[in-house]
């Protein structure tokens, strides 16, 4: 039987198949929210008192007044009840990028041996999973495994349906029995925290009375790959890691850039309409969908949300998308790089700070120079970034999006702040001064009288920029498809808080010493701009020039997890989040221990599985193929036919070259005599790592030299484009 049985049967399944009927289309307000518990559905289960005081913990951060939980579990469970569901369960982030859950039931056993369906408030507010079996960098040993979940009132409850039925879920934070965080919710609403305080403290001095809550607010754009479940059950590698680790380009990819924003396939499209539809019934609010610039990619955006219901929304996001890809008989790709040489996947987090009475404190208006707020905060952005840019590179450093981060197609591993023409002049002219006016925008002329003419903006925008300003917000552009946001949202928060706080003391002195704010405010932005403007950047961050200039600069490079994540380890980043009261020292240190883990983890399995492959699947094909061409050659000679063996040779070579790599690859990776976790994350990824990509450069030569009858594995060719 052909090498490719498994190929042919795929693509025959796949061009027969019927398409799932499309779903019914419902209206977005009857769809809205429909399965989550909401302010209104609490308003009308629960008595006014304890409405009253549930909202005031929701929309101001007030203390949960405990006794009110009984009265709210009731409600609550009767209204999931009423949706279907017979358990519950506490939904928590714990330091895997996954989402977990303890699941319970409703159910309380009677003295009579009858059961009753039941709530009570104790385990509403709290549960009790495992402490010491999720990644926990030391802070739990396997002996101490208490750890508890606590309720997130200020994160909406909400049912999750699957085809075998319902549950309530419950957001949740997770620590351990001693008080530490084991999970990203629990440090991200402490940085919220610490940012609010900060925010109104400078708010105070700019001599604002009535402040409400400041929070920070994330739109995540999430880009993703879909390919047939038939070619992933055949692809070990897609399996198990989520990227191809062999794989020979195809003739044509992305190079006529026609996929981008192309007409969406209709078995696409019909899958993004389910996900959106589940996506509205849990209050996510999707926009946007588009193909994306490589073949076979997609991405979705949402509207903007405080920061922990849309961290909480974007797992949920990721969680839809697989789902509902597998009932569509696809399977959704959320790794950075599933496909050499195309596209890799982000996740552009869009990330503001605002509150209910001064409004988005980013949005600079029309006339920014004489928006002190917007000043203020815009340049207690760029001091962040500048004084902390190491650390923003080392939340978003992975095994997976290592393999993107620094291409032509994301940012690069450079960390610098897109202002955009205007703001750039405005804070330029601050540094000289002379602060006079701002551009203003013009009226585009597209010279035909059909034609509206708009205004056009006055800077332009830099998809080359890890962090860029787009308009009333910042682009982090550097975060990982398959990340969780929560990350990123801690470090911009606990950073944005610091620089709030040196600037808040500044002004403080600065107006104590008689000085009108205003000038007050430009005398410090001005020491920001001479101190710090050397992390503003408006050209082309792939250029090589960029990254010569950016070392006279002093702007780190740390091209790869190996160097970003000991940063987590330096004093100065300690000192940060001890001092917002948002890590503590053991609390950084676990993050550390259980990121770097996670990186070695991910690189050995990695090389584990170019091992088997490279042994059972493409060194039988290659002798298979080698074995037909000697004999043909063979068969040649002997009625005198001249036939070349320049192709036999080739491959014969190629076989050779692989078996010799795939050796030297396992002695490495039997290595394991490692004293610190630094020098075994320097072995995966400064050793592994290279031999793994020698060996995949022979297995792409093998592929394109070996009969098609004989290969193996699913081609990119077949993945990218049969659908």
């Amino acid at each position: 039987m052909p090498g490719n049985s498994t190929r042919v049967h795929a693509i025959q399944d796949i061009t027969r198949r019927t398409l799932r009927p499309p779903t019914p289309l419902h209206s977005l307000e009857s769809l809205w929210a429909s399965d989550v518990y909401t302010l209104d559905k609490m308003k009308e289960h629960l008595p006014k008192e304890v409405f009253k005081s549930l909202k005031k913990t929701i929309e101001t951060g007030a203390p949960l007044d405990i006794k009110v939980a009984d009265v709210v579990a009731a409600a609550m469970k009767e209204w999931a009840v009423g949706k279907g569901a017979l358990f519950y369960a506490h939904v928590f982030y714990p330091l895997t990028n996954a989402t977990a859950e303890k699941h319970d039931g409703f159910i309380s056993v009677q003295g009579d041996g009858t059961v009753i369906t039941e709530i009570g408030g104790k385990v509403l507010v709290q549960g009790e999973p495992d402490g010491s079996s999720f990644p926990n960098g030391g802070i739990r040993g396997t002996s101490h495994a208490r750890g508890y979940t606590a309720w997130d009132v200020t994160s909406p409850a909400y049912i999750m349906e699957t085809n075998n039925g319902a549950s309530l879920c419950i957001p949740t934070v997770f620590v351990s029995w001693t008080g530490e965080a084991l999970d990203k919710k629990t440090p991200l609403l402490r940085s919220i925290a610490a940012m609010n305080k900060a925010a109104k403290r400078v708010l105070t001095v700019l001599g604002n009375k009535d402040i409400a809550q400041v929070n920070s607010s994330c739109g995540a754009e999430q880009e993703y790959f879909l390919i047939d479940a038939a070619f992933a059950a055949a692809r070990p590698d897609l399996l198990l890691t989520g990227r191809t680790l062999f794989g020979k380009p195809p003739a044509k990819a992305q190079q006529f850039d026609d996929h981008y924003f192309g007409a969406i396939p209709e078995r696409v499209q019909m899958f993004m309409q389910d996900v959106e539809e589940r996506m509205y019934k849990l209050g996510i609010p999707a926009k946007t969908r588009h193909n994306e610039v490589a073949p076979g990619q997609f991405e979705i955006a949402p509207f903007f949300e405080a920061a922990n219901v849309a961290s909480d929304h974007q797992q949920l996001t990721m969680t839809i998308l697989k789902n509902t890809a597998k009932r569509h008989g696809l399977i959704c790709l959320l790794h950075e790089k599933p496909f050499a040489g195309v596209n890799g996947s982000g996740k552009h987090v869009n990330w503001s700070v605002g509150n209910a009475t001064q409004g988005n404190l980013l949005d600079p208006g029309d006339t920014p120079h004489d928006n002190i707020q917007f000043l203020v905060f815009c340049g207690a952005v760029i001091r962040m970034v500048h004084k902390y840019g190491a650390l923003l590179r080392a939340v978003v450093a992975t095994a997976s999006n290592d393999h993107r981060l620094g291409a032509n197609e994301a940012p690069p591993a450079i960390m610098s702040v897109y202002l955009g023409t205007q703001l750039e002049d405005v804070f330029k002219q601050i540094q000289k001064g002379t602060l006079t006016g701002s551009k203003v925008k013009s009226v585009m002329n597209l010279g035909v009288d059909s034609l509206p003419q708009f205004a056009k903006d006055p800077g332009d925008r830099n998809r080359t920029s890890p962090f860029a300003f787009t308009g009333n917000r910042f682009e982090f552009r550097a975060v990982g498809s398959g990340q969780s946001v929560s990350g990123p949202l801690i470090a911009m928060n606990t950073m944005l808080s610091d620089s709030l706080t040196w600037f808040a003391e500044k002004l403080e002195a600065a107006v104590a010493a008689g000085t009108p704010v205003p000038q007050a405010v430009l005398s410090v932005l001005k020491v920001i701009m001479d101190e710090h403007s050397a992390v503003v950047f408006g050209g082309n961050g792939y250029s090589a020039e960029w990254h010569k200039m950016a070392e006279e600069r002093g702007l780190p490079n740390l091209p790869s997890c190996v160097e970003a994540l000991p940063v987590l380890k330096d004093k100065a980043v300690e000192e940060l989040f001890s001092k917002a009261g948002v890590l503590t020292p053991v609390e950084l240190a676990s993050r550390f221990d259980v990121y770097a883990e996670q990186y070695i983890h991910a690189i050995e399995v990695e090389a584990k599985l170019v091992i088997s492959i490279a042994k059972t699947q493409v060194y039988p094909a290659a002798m298979t193929y080698l074995s037909s061409l000697t004999d043909t050659l063979a068969k040649a000679a002997a009625v005198k036919i001249e036939a070349s063996p320049e192709t036999a040779t080739k491959v014969a070579g190629l076989v050779k070259s692989l078996t010799g790599t795939v050796a030297k690859l396992g002695e490495a990776l039997a290595k394991h005599d490692f004293s610190t976790t630094e020098q075994h994350l320097v072995h995966a990824g400064k050793t592994l790592r290279p031999l793994m990509d020698e060996t995949r450069k022979i297995v792409d030569a093998l592929e394109a030299e070996v009969a098609d009858e004989d290969w193996p594995l699913p081609t990119y060719t077949e993945m990218l484009f049969i659908k």
